[in-house]
């Protein structure tokens, strides 16, 4: 086991081979909060863990469970850890997807999560398919589907700075766990 990186809190991760005790809410926070969504395409920064909190808001909205909640604000978290790539590119690359579903259920098991039900996760889906089409309408002026998606509140998708959405995710992740 050679295959590391090195996160935030200085912990010597293995992305192939998660460990789960290693998988601090920090290093998510941290990492989403540095990381861009749309691959950088957007008229300015608007990173993955304003993303996440933007779902997990939404959840809150339209009344879902606070596991599902917590299941938005996280649902990107294995980006953290082993980046993202776009879709077109992602489709192509079966393995990817392989490391990615096995990191992400060790996260969801991490937090209380390991027994997300396929219900809860097409709540999850749906409020993320929901934020990916405001994104691209609102930072790219683009309608990504021809059917606009249920979104029950507005969103905030203004230039943040790192601190203040790294603060304010792990804030949201305090109240959901109750930390």
């Amino acid at each position: 086991m050679s295959d590391y990186i090195l996160t935030f809190t200085k912990t010597r991760f293995y992305p192939l081979e998660p460990i789960k005790e290693d998988i601090k809410i920090e290093d998510i926070a941290h990492a989403l909060s540095m990381m861009t969504r749309a691959n950088g395409h957007f008229r300015h920064f608007y990173s993955v863990a304003q993303h996440s909190i933007g779902c997990c808001r939404e959840a809150l909205s339209r009344g879902y469970s606070k596991r599902v909640q917590l299941g938005c604000l996280l649902h990107d978290a294995s980006e953290s850890y082993i980046s993202d790539l776009t879709r077109p590119v992602k489709r192509n690359l079966p393995e990817y997807f392989e490391i990615e579903d096995r990191l992400q259920k060790v996260i969801y098991e991490r937090f209380g999560l390991g027994d997300i039900s396929e219900a809860e996760l097409l709540q999850i889906y749906s409020v993320d398919d929901s934020l990916l089409y405001y994104e691209f309408n609102e930072l790219m002026d683009v309608q990504l589907f021809e059917t606009r998606p249920y979104i029950s509140e507005g969103q905030d998708f203004s230039q943040r700075t790192f601190a203040s959405v790294e603060e304010e995710f792990l804030g949201l992740f305090g109240e959901l766990t109750e930390q």
